[in-house]
């Protein structure tokens, strides 16, 4: 009991300096004093779910200008998965002896008719996964089974489905496979900002992401659309201050690529982690992400010489490849697209939450719709918001 109480005071002590509420003022007030030599609003995409939760859960925008606006971006990997990939992941777990297995919300995710969770529930073997590398051992302890791995994320979570695959061709295993849907963050906000409707002045850079891709994914984005961009930390002072140094930025009119997540980002990033990726993966032709329509080279999948483990491959004839729109009443499209809040939505709240999703964006824990339904004081039908909509 007293070892782990001290390992949450060591934890608190490693991330309550970047919460703390006198440092959060000030860099606000820095921000307010600069901010107020800006021309015009200043609006700013942080293309991670993650930041977004950050902005709500502490309230960052009640402590900055109206002059400085937050566009909700595609940063989060549950949000941008079509309704086509998810239908995949059900047709694969309906199949007759196994086991489907994957990470996070993807579970709840509703396709076109139905969710993995739905399907769970119906007798199917569907997992939620800890770690992906305990898809080596489940894939173990099933020798009778096929097992696959819907594998998600963004640059931070692939180098971990490529260790699994090594280990997979390494033991041996011929019961594992591999349903890839790593995407890739530069092409994305790349098709944002050649959008008509584009709204984005600024980007806040997920760390995660740079941390095993560098820094310098980015520059090019900066190279070719003049983009002040910030590679930002997930804590209040680090929103902030990678808030200050765009403004400070934008005033200059020098638009550049700054790491403000210093502690944990470089130029380079994990190369090995790269190495093993490219050992693995190519990129995709094309991939179609949620709201935004098909992005070449945006996403990746496994190399020829790995098709054994290839799910799209060894089960293609149980899987449809029709594209399909989100409901007609839901905008998640819209809100990844950075053209539209949650609060626009209709049914926000009302015929839509985290225990009845319309959409990818209310189920997601770091999704933009569910991040403000958590933080943003939205009124609540008693009981119920109310069922979903038909």
């Amino acid at each position: 009991m007293r070892q782990t109480e001290d390992h949450a005071l060591a934890l608190q002590q490693l991330y309550e300096g970047f919460r703390d509420p006198k440092t959060l003022q000030a860099l606000a007030e820095q921000i307010t004093e600069r901010a107020q030599y800006l021309s015009r609003p200043l609006r700013i995409m942080e293309a991670c779910g993650g930041h977004t939760h950050t902005v709500m859960k502490y309230g960052l925008k009640s402590l900055l200008p109206e002059l400085i606006e937050f566009i909700h971006g595609p940063g989060c990997p549950v949000c941008i998965m079509p309704k086509e990939r998810i239908d995949q992941a059900i047709a694969l777990a309906q199949m007759e002896n196994t086991i489907l297995l994957t990470l996070g919300d993807m579970i709840r995710v509703p396709g076109s008719k139905t969710s993995l969770a739905k399907v769970s529930a119906q007798g199917h073997d569907v997992r939620a996964l800890y770690t992906p590398m305990d898809a080596i051992q489940i894939a173990q302890q099933h020798p009778d089974k096929q097992v696959v791995f819907f594998a998600i994320g963004f640059e931070t979570t692939t180098p971990m489905t490529a260790v699994v695959l090594q280990q997979a061709q390494q033991l041996g295993l011929t019961n594992l496979f591999f349903h890839i849907n790593h995407v890739l963050v530069p092409p994305a906000v790349s098709a944002l900002l050649e959008d008509d409707d584009c709204r984005i002045e600024a980007l806040i850079g997920p760390s995660h992401v740079s941390v095993i891709a560098g820094a310098k994914i980015y520059q090019p984005l900066v190279d070719s659309y003049g983009l002040p961009i910030v590679v930002s930390g997930f804590e209040p002072v680090d929103v902030m201050q990678s808030l200050l140094m765009i403004v400070e930025q934008v005033l200059a009119n020098q638009p550049r690529l700054q790491i403000q997540y210093s502690r944990a980002v470089n130029w380079e990033g994990n190369v090995k982690a790269q190495q093993l990726m490219e050992q693995f993966l190519q990129p995709r032709a094309t991939f179609r992400w949620r709201g935004l329509g098909d992005i070449p080279f945006s996403a990746l999948q496994l190399r020829p010489e790995f098709a054994q483990w290839d799910a799209e491959q060894v089960f293609a004839h149980h899987l449809s490849n029709e594209a399909l729109d989100d409901h007609k009443m839901c905008i998640c499209g819209d809100i990844l697209r950075g053209i539209a809040q949650p609060k626009d939505c209709a049914v926000f709240g009302r015929g839509c939450d985290p225990q009845r999703p319309l959409g990818s964006c209310m189920v997601s824990s770091e999704g933009a719709c569910h991040a403000y339904y958590r933080y943003a004081n939205v009124p609540k039908i008693p009981g119920r918001s109310q069922g979903a909509v038909k």
